[in-house]
């Protein structure tokens, strides 16, 4: 795609190289995925902006329970409507990489799982985060006895200032006891 080389100079390329994760070729990669969801006749794709919708047919996003969390997460976008511009979409990507560190890796776990933005994991929003990785319908759900207890353990055991609520460093001490969160915390292009 003859855009490639227009739109990501190689100072360009050097300057997202530096603020972000991700290697040149991964950068350049990223550009021709994102470029694959441009409309046809658009010709400035590093400021366009491509809907939610369209970013969350990438196959790497479809399945992913927290699809929607993460693009609203990552969106520049005044009106908070989940798209993304070519830097969003940049700083996903080196956000779930896995050069990425585990501070920012559970930096951003935490705002995707804060359901409620309002700086704190608090009952509704990790009744969400559990129906969101059990599905939450059907044969998968809990009973209201079965969540309550459920976050009651999750508050036991994260809430060190018994505030009845998960702060980011309570969050981020909590991960940090948990090696595996790193590797499962990704998206591959």
């Amino acid at each position: 795609m003859g855009t490639t080389a227009s739109q990501l100079d190689k100072g360009m390329l050097s300057e997202y190289q530096e603020l972000t994760f991700l290697t040149k070729q991964e950068i350049l990669l990223a550009y021709k995925r994102f470029s694959e969801l441009l409309p046809k006749e658009e010709t400035n794709g590093i400021s366009y902006r491509i809907p939610m919708n369209a970013i969350l047919e990438l196959p790497e996003l479809k399945t992913n329970p927290f699809n929607e969390r993460i693009c609203k997460v990552f969106s520049t976008s005044d009106s908070h409507d989940g798209s993304l511009n070519f830097d969003d979409f940049l700083d996903l990507l080196s956000a779930f990489s896995d050069s990425a560190t585990l501070e920012i890796k559970s930096h951003y776990a935490f705002r995707i799982f804060d359901f409620d933005d309002d700086g704190t994991l608090g009952r509704q929003d990790l009744e969400k985060l559990v129906n969101c990785l059990t599905g939450g319908t059907g044969d998968t759900s809990l009973t209201p006895d079965e969540m309550k207890q459920l976050i009651d353990n999750i508050l036991e055991e994260s809430d060190i200032d018994k505030d009845g609520t998960v702060n980011l460093s309570e969050f981020q001490h909590v991960i940090s006891r948990s090696p595996d969160f790193v590797s499962s915390f990704k998206i591959v292009l």
